[in-house]
């Protein structure tokens, strides 16, 4: 066993003094004089030494004493000068070291607190990720874009959520930033970053949503250009039409009659080419809607019978399930009947025959959903965006024309295929 410093200066004076008495004792036993002033002197000697000791501990528990306080983070202990040299100028650092610890954890707490109400009053959701990767903590404006989810999330990896958004950001790196889109039209511009905690690097994601503002500027951008065209395709077109009418009018011989069966068909192709500028236009003259109480159950099963002709004409079946209960919600029942009719018009079209189509209603949502042919990824992700179509003779206008009218209503809606091969067309009447 190793002794410590304090044991060896023990040891070393007890033995010292035992063998400075004996000697004392065999040279000077006769010399009684002497040998009574040796042994007073080493009396003196050994409370000398004993005072020496003390001494030299005094710094010894003073550093404790400080390492102590250090480890239970209080920096409000400070030392009095003892008037002893040595021990004064180790008080003096101490308490100079202490004072800047103070300074320094009041600064750190203070830059702490700031950041933490920053991070609170942020416009941007903010995740901040454990050690681990996983989800750690959400700020406030997170907290409302989760909302019930937000508590079940955490202590999950990105990729275990199943939540469409963050399973889209599990790969994202350090100082990456990306545009994700999570049903073709909510739009997110999400940053990951990194700050040293203990440390150790933690990372944390901005997630900003850029919905509303790409989508006023898309409307902008698109609006100016539909009402050029249409304008000066119509200006066109009703001289055309015009010119054609009368020449067909002009025309009344019979042996024009090639002629005029050309000019009929001119005259036709013009007026579906104005259709066609027309649904272009719808877009951008979209009124506000106008919402009145409506019988949710009455008005999903008059589009349902309005639609099944056409659907039994393909081999395919509507099936409605509507709660028991009247469900009202206030609608513009003219727009609403343009987006669900829009939808199961698609849906009817991905069918094949013996598919089917699906339409369940409740308290807070309305979903459309049918088995055809599913919907690829990149596909989805461009459904809602103007002039966009798979149809070879398509316009990209019924979707962009339902997303508005679900917009301006303030609906919350989504489109998708499941995993079970289910494609979706959930409109949320609770956002």
């Amino acid at each position: 066993m190793r002794l410590s410093t304090k044991a060896k200066y023990i040891l070393y004076i007890l033995v010292l003094h035992t063998v400075l008495v004996f000697l004392v004792y065999k040279i000077l036993y006769q010399d009684k004089l002497l040998f009574i002033g040796f042994e007073v002197f080493l009396l003196l000697s050994a409370i000398v030494s004993i005072q020496i000791y003390q001494n030299f501990m005094q710094p010894i528990q003073f550093v404790k004493s400080g390492i102590e306080a250090i480890k239970d983070k209080d920096f409000s202990i400070k030392f009095v000068p003892t008037g002893k040299g040595e021990v004064d100028t180790l008080i003096e650092v101490y308490n100079l070291m202490i004072d800047q610890l103070r300074e320094e954890r009041t600064r750190l707490h203070e830059q702490h607190f700031f950041l933490e109400k920053l991070i609170a009053a942020s416009p941007i959701s903010i995740i901040i990720l454990d050690f681990d990767e996983k989800i750690d903590s959400f700020n406030v404006k997170a907290n409302e874009y989760f909302k019930n989810e937000a508590e079940g999330l955490k202590g999950l990896l990105l990729e275990e959520t199943n939540h469409p958004l963050l399973v889209e950001l599990a790969h994202i790196q350090d100082g990456e930033s990306k545009i994700v889109k999570t049903n073709g039209v909510v739009t997110f511009k999400v940053q990951r970053s990194h700050f040293m905690d203990q440390g150790f690097r933690r990372s944390f994601l901005m997630i900003e949503e850029l919905t509303n503002e790409i989508l006023e500027s898309e409307k902008n951008a698109y609006g100016k250009v539909i009402r050029m065209m249409a304008h000066e395709v119509n200006n066109t077109l009703g001289a055309t039409d015009s010119i054609l009418q009368t020449t067909t009018n002009i025309l009344s011989d019979d042996s024009y009659i090639e002629l005029r069966e050309a000019l009929t068909i001119a005259s036709e192709r013009n007026r579906r080419l104005t259709k066609f500028m027309r649904n272009f236009a719808d877009v951008v003259r979209l009124p506000a809607p106008a919402p009145v109480p409506t019988d949710l159950n009455k008005f999903v099963k008059d589009v349902a019978i309005f639609m099944e002709p056409a659907a039994a004409h393909r081999g395919v079946s509507i099936h409605t399930s509507l709660p028991a209960n009247v469900i009202f919600k206030k609608i513009d029942v003219g727009q609403m009947e343009h987006v669900l009719v829009n939808v199961l018009k698609n849906a009817i079209e991905a069918c094949k025959p013996g598919n089917e189509i699906r339409i369940e209603v409740s308290e807070n949502n309305l979903t459309i959903k049918n088995n055809g042919s599913p919907i690829e990824a990149e596909v989805g992700a461009q459904l809602f965006n103007p002039f966009f179509s798979t149809k070879h003779d398509g316009q990209g206008i019924g979707l962009t024309l339902a997303r508005e009218i679900l917009i301006n209503h303030g609906f919350t809606f989504s489109l998708h295929t499941n995993a079970d091969g289910w494609t979706a067309f959930r409109i949320e009447f609770e956002g």
